[in-house]
């Protein structure tokens, strides 16, 4: 039987499921208590032609596999309302953020610190990063080549485009709310994330030193494999649409413009549970965990292969923990958020001087690797100059015993396992590139004489200072702490003992 054949019957017998999974919990006796839910999603696809995001340099997208969402939830308890809100984007910048926000307000009320948006880091998806539209104009004839010329580049035009659906996706999702009742839950998905950092025998830490390299020590991060789910259903009994929350790149990129793995996890909740349902993704903190098993003695997958397992598997997940979850109210809803700032590292002179050089001569010349992280020491002291300090939005979205912690940055997994664990929220949900996008954020140690590794490059993208993360997580911490957690829906409790028992049952064996 094929693999396609056998997601088909899964999904079929799991659709046949559902129903009778929400008949039984009203017929426990659910109480009939409801709040309002909405969703809704707008496409955003590229063009073919547009630059595809993900590298330090220029990529083209050359043909399509799956349309690009934005993809949103508005939950309303009668007294506050919130907007999640999944985009299969690489980044969303932070003006972009304020913009939408701006006009979500206008249109719906919600206020902005209670909208949350989050780029789902699709590196197939379209051109929304690296370097913004006019960013280096007052830079000098070199530094502009550079970036604008030999960068990966955000296009204005999309950028306009990406904002206005999601003010479209948000303000029909909000139109649209019904009573629904609603649950959240989480379960484990441990066969499809890795931790891509190594500690070697030299002393320093490499990002994904290759399968069978001998000089690995150990792995030198964690993985988060929770699968949190919220899912909202109408009074029929029709899953409206969930917001599930997983670790990993979305790096699997199956062939083309793509949701990366995010297409397949909507695949396998809409087959099982409804094929108007919307997904909205919010990816954890997975700054250092991706699809690739470094310790696998055999061949990964790829493209397809990989987006399809991946997805697949953590969809498979979600569904399993909407069927178990109890319905009802998630309240109180509540938002809250608070704006730090952070010191850059800063190359030293001798080392910008060098990086001067080297990009003046040719890529050829010089190695591809070296000229092109000379070219983000030389974008990078260009920023420094009209920048000298980074802007990071922390947020807190309350939902009901559920809490979303986000920041803009590639997030390090154990900052997210940190947040679980110091949090006092039952379902603790780290969302990172949310809100805007400060790049990389690793731990001090991975800073420190021990770490190094892809992540930890000084670069245009990723420069904060070595305690950026700690903070980020005592900030978030400190937003949690201000929300009271509500109940987690649970069904009646069963009624005594009776102690008449079922008669059909209560009888001797028969042999005669």
């Amino acid at each position: 039987m094929s693999t396609a054949v056998r997601y088909c019957l899964v999904a079929a017998v799991l659709a046949a499921c559902a129903p009778l999974a929400w008949a039984n919990a009203k017929a426990a006796g659910a109480a009939d208590v409801l709040m309002n839910a909405g969703f809704a999603e707008r496409d955003i696809t590229p063009e073919l032609g547009m630059e595809q995001p993900g590298g330090y340099g220029k990529s083209f997208h050359k043909s399509l596999h799956d349309p690009c969402k934005v993809r949103a939830a508005v939950l309303d308890d009668g007294r506050s309302r919130v907007a999640l809100v999944g985009v299969d984007a690489l980044v969303v910048p932070r003006s972009l953020v304020v913009g939408a926000r701006e006009e979500i307000q206008k249109k719906c009320g919600i206020p902005p610190d209670a909208v949350l948006i989050a780029a789902s880091h699709s590196h197939s998806s379209g051109p929304t990063g690296m370097i913004l539209p006019g960013e280096y104009d007052d830079a000098s004839p070199l530094v502009k080549t550079l970036a604008y010329e030999k960068s990966s580049c955000a296009d204005a035009g999309y950028l306009e485009r990406v904002e206005r659906e999601i003010v479209a996706a948000v303000c029909r999702a909000d139109a649209a709310r019904v009573s629904a009742r609603c649950g959240v839950g989480s379960s484990i998905e441990d066969q499809v994330a890795f931790n891509r950092r190594f500690r070697m025998k030299n002393g320093w830490t490499y990002t994904h030193p290759r399968q069978g390299n001998p000089d690995i020590v150990e792995v030198a991060g964690p993985t988060d494999p929770e699968v949190g789910v919220i899912g909202a259903w109408d009074e029929e009994g029709r899953l409206l649409g969930c917001v599930v929350n997983f670790a990993c790149h979305a790096t699997t990129s199956p062939g083309g413009i793509s949701a990366n793995y995010i297409y397949y996890l909507e695949q396998v909740i809409r087959g099982a549970m409804g094929a108007e349902a919307i997904v909205v993704f919010l990816p954890g903190a997975s700054g250092d965990v991706t699809q690739v098993d470094n310790l696998s003695p055999y061949i990964g997958r790829r493209g397809e292969d990989s987006a399809r397992f991946v997805g697949g598997r953590v969809g498979a997940e979600a569904v399993k923990v909407l069927l178990a979850m109890d319905t009802g109210v998630l309240a109180p809803l509540a938002a809250c958020s608070t704006t730090l700032k952070f010191r850059h590292r800063v190359p030293s002179p001798e080392r910008v001087k060098r990086c001067y050089e080297l990009v003046q001569k040719d890529p050829k010349e010089v190695g591809a690797t070296e000229w092109t992280f000379a070219k983000e020491i030389v974008l990078l002291d260009a920023r420094l100059a009209r920048e000298p300090t980074a802007e990071a939005e922390v947020q807190a979205i309350q939902v009901g015993p559920a809490v979303f912690l986000s920041d803009p940055a590639e997030y390090f997994c154990q900052f997210g396992l940190d947040l679980k664990a110091r949090c006092a929220f039952p379902f603790t949900f780290p969302v990172s590139l949310a809100n805007g996008c400060v790049g990389y954020v690793p731990t001090e140690e991975a800073l420190g004489p021990g770490g190094g590794g892809y992540e930890t490059r000084l670069t245009s993208y990723s420069n904060l200072e070595p305690a950026a993360g700690r903070k980020m997580v005592d900030a978030a911490l400190e937003l949690a702490g201000e929300l009271k957690p509500g109940q987690v829906p649970t069904r009646p409790p069963a009624p005594p003992f009776s102690s008449e028992g079922w008669s059909y049952g209560s009888v001797p064996p028969e042999l005669e």
